[in-house]
């Protein structure tokens, strides 16, 4: 990079660089550095009466720093939070020579520079917990500048807060707030939660192939790849239901899977092209006991993150605690729409649609049109949790036929603050009907929908050889953290989501001058 790209402080900061380096300081050390301590687990464990944590080793990034003469006081943060530490000169350089207080800490280093400490705790005159800082270590010297956070009493303001800057530029977003870390702290709480509970109940964690020659298991448009050596066209899975219930056929009782899945669709706040969805196959069990499973395991998932079953999603409370009302979706239609769509015909649908000023498109099916109407009439209504059931068969090409009317689905669809959260059915074990199925879809896609099924022969034959009842359920992993952190974007709850590319320079220096 020219030095006329940086700016002033940038600049300074590449001086400061060169200039340790001349003082014989290596600026990014490869030694092991003997941490024994945190932040959290010093205010956990600090007892002042005892005068106990006197031999600590921490490590951190410098958030800010009085300079005070020949002492001066920083605060530190690391992974668990922050911590004061006072800095004296005549400590840290109990000799002659104090270039490491003088020139090293007061010139060279920077707000951003990460430092380790050896020393111990102690309580200032003002009554605040700190470390006494014993000795002082570069560990990395921070080129750029981070923006500044401030807060007080507990409250951040002129925080990071840029989304296009905190999405492209996620270690930066993750070092200022606090916030944001806890939430994906709280993302893999919930992913262990549920790998703790689908362990307990038997079942068995697996991976299946993300490359697929056939892409299935979902309705949705895939993306699409070449293999070089086989030259052959290769997808992006949507969706892992059709392997994993070839396992079911291979003889595991229970499997389960966080799967990545791909679909080459839109972005809003709800979706991102890359997603993660949890899939799991249970022998012997229906739809009805996959409810009770479910709810069971929401309940625990919002008990370990909030100690509570209520959880404030945007302006509302949202209560978790099992059971959850069911509701057949027909009769949900009728409730909110004033319809009753019970055996009407593309045709009649087309026409109820157009009644309801919903809007449709001609490759729209039965099933897709019911759906919108669902989707229009419905959704916002399901606020606390519900489960929606028995879909009409042409909305479920995968779900065994109802056991007291075949004209439905043994399905459902678990709803939360209008969305959708988690899909289940009694899974479809007879192989003839899933052809029939398998070639329905395959009308609709010569009908114009790009996002009707793939005919997959394998699968076919593997239920051929015999699959036990089993239920399945499919849960995307970031709306549920959406849910139980009140994220109001699933760009909140991803690391790095997809971005559209730039339309503007400039955006590298996220930067503000330092304070």
């Amino acid at each position: 990079m020219e030095n006329m790209d940086l700016n002033e402080q940038e600049r300074n900061r590449r001086e400061a660089l060169a200039k340790l380096r001349e003082l014989g300081i290596e600026p990014y050390p490869a030694a092991l550095y003997p941490v024994n301590a945190t932040a959290r687990k010093i205010k956990e464990e600090y007892d002042p009466e005892k005068g106990n944590l006197q031999d600590i080793v921490i490590a951190g990034r410098i958030m800010s720093r009085r300079i005070m003469g020949a002492a001066s006081f920083i605060e530190l943060q690391d992974e668990t939070g922050r911590i004061q530490v006072y800095i004296k000169r005549d400590e840290i350089c109990p000799g002659e020579d104090k270039t490491m207080y003088n020139t090293v800490f007061k010139k060279l280093l920077d707000i951003g520079d990460i430092i380790g400490i050896k020393g111990f705790a102690f309580i200032t005159q003002t009554g605040q917990l700190s470390v006494h800082a014993k000795e002082l270590t570069l560990l990395s010297k921070s080129l750029r500048v981070l923006p500044i956070v401030k807060e007080k009493d507990g409250e951040v303001y002129d925080a990071f807060s840029d989304p296009e800057l905190k999405y492209r530029q996620r270690y930066v977003d993750l070092i200022v707030n606090p916030s944001v870390r806890e939430t994906f702290i709280k993302r893999s709480q919930i992913i262990a939660t549920m790998r703790e509970y689908f362990n307990e109940a038997g079942c068995l964690e697996v991976e299946t192939p993300i490359l697929q020659s056939i892409p299935g298991g979902a309705t949705a448009r895939p993306f699409i790849t070449h293999h070089n050596a086989l030259d052959i066209p290769l997808y992006l899975r949507i969706a892992n239901e059709l392997y994993l219930k070839r396992l079911i056929v291979g003889g595991y009782s229970g499997v389960y899977e966080f799967a990545k899945d791909f679909r080459n669709e839109g972005m809003d706040k709800t979706h991102n092209p890359e997603f993660t969805c949890m899939e799991i196959y249970v022998a012997y069990k229906d739809y009805i006991w996959m409810m009770d499973f479910t709810e069971k395991m929401l309940e625990k998932i919002a008990l370990k993150l909030h100690g509570t079953t209520v959880v404030t999603i945007g302006d509302k409370q949202v209560d978790f605690k099992a059971p959850y009302r069911r509701m057949p979706i027909l009769e949900c239609i009728k409730e909110y729409a004033g319809v009753d769509v019970a055996g009407m015909d593309e045709e009649q649908l087309r026409e109820t649609c157009n009644k309801l000023n919903v809007p449709v498109t001609k490759e729209m099916g039965e099933g897709k049109l019911i759906d919108a109407i669902f989707g229009e009439y419905c959704e916002k209504h399901l606020v606390q949790p519900v489960f929606i059931t028995d879909y009409p068969v042409s909305m479920s090409p995968l779900t065994k036929r109802h056991r007291s009317n075949p004209a439905l689905t043994e399905r459902f669809e678990l709803f939360v603050c209008g969305k959708e959260l988690a899909n289940a059915y009694s899974e479809l074990n007879d192989p003839i009907d899933q052809m029939e199925r398998f070639q329905d879809q395959l009308k609709q896609r010569e009908h114009g929908d790009d996002e009707a099924m793939y005919i997959d022969m394998d699968f076919v034959r593997a239920l051929e050889y015999g699959m036990p009842p089993t239920s399945g359920m499919g849960m995307g992993i970031d709306r549920l953290t959406m849910f139980m952190t009140n994220s109001p974007t699933i760009q909140d709850v991803l690391f790095f989501p997809q971005m559209r590319p730039k339309k503007t320079p400039g955006q590298e220096n996220v930067g503000k001058k330092e304070e």
